[in-house]
């Protein structure tokens, strides 16, 4: 009889075990740690940083991911080659989803035609850079977000700003498609406005000081698109800026950071959740091809004190409205 209870005993114990297994994987189901993520960045720079730092936020946030140490995070270093490599790599692996931060990251993801879904984060230009044919109906297994460059909000700004300035040299690197997308975007407005532009275009890095230096000669300001060459050399192209009076207008936050005058920006850890959000929207069980890719509008104006100072630009006496106004001063890259 002994027997027969220790057995019935046994029998039980077992049951809450896989009982308490069971729960555990429902918990799972519901989010807690169960995805393996991967993100991936051509470069590291302030603004990509703060992307990535958004979608990890929220994956914790809603337990999708426990901490920070649950995501392989690789960067390519600037590189192409690397890159590539990373990206065949991630598309090899048994991931349940890769985020990607920006334009080359995103294009060297989906050229990989991998089944692993890709949430691109501020890809300026979806369907132009061809990571997707159709924001409302995604393809290629890809969504995700857009921070679609406010171009004529940015020379409403500079205009505003600095309204001596009329004619504009257009600084970018002709090998990011992006920067291009943006460039032609800005040169549209400029000519439907009568004003006068000088494009800028650099092929290798070692041209951007010359670039920069002609660019201040012939024109009143200087606008940047969103590109991560320029970005990496933005002390370069301020000094030489500031030392000619020239007031730079950038794409993004971090360029002002670096030493832009201003411009009107999306908040980098802002859209790096949203991101997140249309990823969770997939772990809940929608189809990629139905979550729609979202532009994201621009949240802030954002001033750079020092370099203003640096140029003669009093921002006392311009009026933002009741435009959102963050003032900043220099900070390292």
């Amino acid at each position: 009889m002994k027997k027969i209870l220790a057995l019935i005993l046994a029998v039980m114990m077992m049951a809450v075990v896989f009982t308490g297994c069971g729960d555990g994987k429902s918990s799972d189901t519901n989010g807690e740690g169960t995805k393996k993520i991967a993100i991936i960045q051509h470069m590291e720079n302030g603004a990509f940083n703060d992307m990535r730092q958004g979608v990890i936020d929220k994956l914790i946030a809603e337990k999708y991911i426990t901490s920070e140490d649950d995501v392989d995070y690789q960067c390519a270093d600037g590189d192409s080659t690397n890159l590539n490599t990373i990206c065949q790599s991630v598309a090899n692996g048994d991931y349940d989803a890769v985020f990607t931060i920006a334009t080359p990251a995103t294009q060297a993801m989906v050229n990989m035609e991998s089944d692993i879904p890709t949430f691109f984060v501020a890809v300026s230009a979806p369907v132009p850079a061809g990571v997707i044919s159709d924001m409302n109906k995604p393809d290629m297994n890809a969504t995700g977000t857009s921070n679609a460059i406010p171009v004529d909000e940015i020379f409403a700004l500079a205009n505003n700003i600095t309204p001596d300035a009329k004619s504009f040299g257009l600084l970018y690197s002709s090998k990011t498609d992006s920067a291009v997308n943006t460039v032609e975007q800005a040169k549209k407005y400029l000519d439907g406005e009568n004003i006068s532009y000088t494009e800028g275009a650099v092929v290798e890095d070692n041209e951007i000081s010359t670039t920069v230096e002609n660019l201040c000669k012939k024109c009143d300001a200087i606008f940047i698109p969103n590109d991560a060459v320029m970005q990496a050399a933005m002390g370069t192209i301020t000094e030489i800026a500031r030392e000619n009076k020239t007031p730079v207008y950038g794409s993004s936050a971090t360029m002002v950071d670096s030493g832009c005058l201003a411009t009107k920006a999306i908040d980098d850890k802002g859209i790096g959740e949203k991101t997140a959000e249309l990823a969770i929207k997939y772990f809940k069980g929608t189809k990629i091809e139905d979550i729609p890719s979202i532009v994201v509008p621009y949240d802030n104006i954002t001033v750079n004190t020092d370099d203003a100072k640096a140029i003669g630009v009093d921002l006392d006496k311009v009026d933002f409205g009741d435009e959102n106004v963050i003032k900043v001063t220099d900070v390292k890259q």
